[in-house]
């Protein structure tokens, strides 16, 4: 075993350099750019070292406002997209005819490309001078008062970003329930069935302790999507999220290095950073409360 050893390590090595050259050094080139105070990026010097730049970064009201939008986002759009998921997931294994009729039509938004979904998300919601839009007719239909969704309250535009969002994510966590719920052995279905179980005890006792770990694992990529964030407000709201007051994290950082308030990168690389912290700090915690209830089969 031990000869082998240095061919196992052979066999690792492209991937190990790719790994320190696309991942590791990007890492430890961000954290530097970070605490580069006064960085300019023309001549490239700066003159000092210290914790201003995320000082800043946590004073801008900006990325305040990008905070803010990204929590509110991924508290709504992830346990609302995996309920969803799973109400759906639970339907389409419960019938038999049609079933991979209806899987491949909830799985055919994923496939869309997200700009185009955006785009027409803003289209069904956008309140021009020639159309309120259909969105609009239809609270008009019912009586209701229209809603700029686009340009109008910032609840309506967070309504509109957790909307879209819930859809996209929807097709993929469906997918992966409904493959779970495959998995089950059946035969714990009948045994429950032979005791007298109710369908919600066989669902709680069963089901639910059985798919667990692909819930937690949606539930874990469901957090650093949302974190994640970007482009589809980009598609819906036009490029300057700033002045629509519906930026994220990931789109300030892009602002900060490219935007029209760019040329910045140790602010942009102080924000990341933080986004990093947090995104870490949340996979890590679900990641031990997923240790302690999710069950195996």
């Amino acid at each position: 075993m031990d000869k082998e050893n240095p061919k196992a390590w052979l066999y690792l090595l492209p991937a190990l350099i790719f790994l320190g050259i696309f991942m590791v050094y990007p890492l430890f080139d961000v954290l530097v750019y970070s605490v580069e105070e006064g960085y300019n990026s023309a001549s490239q010097t700066f003159f000092g070292v210290g914790m201003y730049n995320y000082a800043y970064v946590l004073r801008d009201p900006y990325f305040l406002q990008a905070l803010k939008n990204t929590f509110i986002l991924v508290i709504i759009t992830v346990p609302l997209s995996t309920g969803l998921a799973l109400l759906i997931s639970l339907g389409l294994n419960s019938i038999t005819k049609l079933k991979e009729f209806f899987q491949t039509v909830f799985f055919l938004p994923y496939v869309t490309n997200t700009l185009a979904v955006g785009l027409v998300f803003m289209i069904l919601f956008k309140k021009t001078p020639y159309s309120d839009g259909f969105i609009n007719l239809l609270i008009s239909f019912f009586g209701g008062s229209t809603v700029d969704f686009i340009e109008g309250p910032y609840w309506a535009k967070m309504f509109v970003m957790c909307f879209y969002t819930v859809w996209v994510v929807l097709p993929f966590k469906i997918l992966i329930l409904t493959s779970a719920l495959a998995s089950v052995d059946p035969v714990l279905y009948k045994a429950a069935k032979v005791d007298g179980a109710s369908r919600m005890r066989i669902f709680t006792k069963i089901t639910l302790p059985m798919i667990s770990p692909m819930i937690f694992y949606l539930i874990i990529t469901g957090f650093i999507g949302a974190f994640k964030a970007y482009s589809d407000e980009v598609a819906i709201f036009g490029t300057n999220l700033n002045a629509a007051g519906m930026n994220t994290i990931v789109g300030f950082v892009y602002d900060m290095l490219y935007g029209d308030s760019g040329g910045f990168p140790s602010y942009a690389s102080a924000a990341a950073l933080i986004l990093f912290v947090i995104v870490l700090t949340i996979t890590v915690i679900n990641l031990l409360v997923s240790g302690k209830n999710s069950r195996y089969s």
